[in-house]
């Protein structure tokens, strides 16, 4: 993760981009940058188009949204920015409205 941009806006004063629950993508690769123990500084955590489910959101330096994302394919829960993330399915986990075939 960067350190803080002086030029960016404060994203908590905005409600987050993503719920718990959501289906994503990363839109790009995400390196270990010294945070994810048991991977050397540099490897791949998650390639780019890597689908996981949002299961926190949190906040980093007083100033961004941190969405914790669980990518079950790699069994990695990694912590994004909103920017290096896109929506797949807003209610991936909502309930659904069954009917059963049975009824009439």
């Amino acid at each position: 993760m960067a350190n803080r941009n002086p030029r960016d806006a404060n994203e908590l004063e905005g409600p987050p981009v993503f719920e718990v629950g959501q289906k994503v993508r990363s839109i790009r690769d995400v390196r270990n940058d010294g945070t994810y123990p048991g991977a050397p500084v540099g490897d791949v955590l998650i390639p780019a188009g890597s689908v996981g489910y949002m299961i926190s959101v949190g906040s980093y330096l007083q100033m961004y949204h941190i969405y914790s994302v669980d990518f079950y394919e790699q069994r990695r829960v990694i912590g994004m920015r909103a920017k290096e993330l896109e929506m797949v399915d807003a209610h991936a986990n909502a309930p659904q409205n069954f009917v059963r075939p049975d009824t009439p």
